[in-house]
């Protein structure tokens, strides 16, 4: 029970005789045997205790519980919160530029301020036609690149603003200051500057 040797067993016991004396030690182990006897008899009252508790107490509503919650999905449970039905999903999913086959892209003219409900103008303007479906707008066609004819006016304009524009006054330093040390760009025509060397 407490994992003694022998030869610490016989020390307690050689021990124990010097100080109880030959006379009472028959008397003291009796009482110490007793004493681990009512020990292990309430050691094992309890586990059966124990034992008898788990089985009334029939842990099957407490794993289907554990289980419940292991299989509980946050996301979805807000989702049917907030949209029931599916159409929050659905508005988000469709493209709003998708057009159904025949659908109006306008609306009808007796819809619009300004009309009778048969569509005729008030004041007796007469709309152009619009078109009622995507087949109307050609698709975008890339024209290739720009021609290499300019009209006349285009030409004379450029002309005379390129008389005007010129080259930059400023030119890029051969040699920049970089933490008090000067540093040689590398240009074409650049000298290179090391330290200490007169500029």
């Amino acid at each position: 029970m407490f994992d003694f040797a022998w030869s610490e067993m016989a020390l307690i016991g050689v021990v124990a005789l010097l100080l109880i004396g030959p006379k009472d030690m028959p008397v003291a182990i009796r009482t110490v045997t007793g004493l681990i006897k009512k020990a292990r008899k309430m050691a094992s009252e309890f586990q059966t205790h124990v034992d008898e508790m788990v089985r009334e107490a029939d842990l099957t509503e407490a794993r289907d519980t554990l289980s419940g919650i292991r299989r509980f999905n946050v996301r979805n449970q807000i989702m049917r919160a907030i949209d029931d039905d599916g159409t929050l999903q659905r508005t988000f999913n469709e493209s709003p530029l998708d057009t159904r086959p025949g659908a109006p892209l306008v609306p009808p003219l007796g819809a619009a301020p300004g009309y009778d409900p048969d569509g005729q103008h008030r004041y007796g303007y007469v709309p152009p036609a619009q078109p009622r479906d995507d087949a109307a707008f050609p698709a975008v066609v890339d024209a290739g690149p720009a021609p290499a004819l300019l009209p006349p006016a285009v030409a004379r304009r450029l002309a005379a603003d390129r008389a005007r524009l010129h080259p930059p006054a400023f030119l890029p330093p051969v040699r920049v200051i970089h933490g008090a040390r000067r540093v040689p760009v590398d240009a074409p025509g650049a000298r290179t500057v090391h330290a200490g060397e007169p500029t």
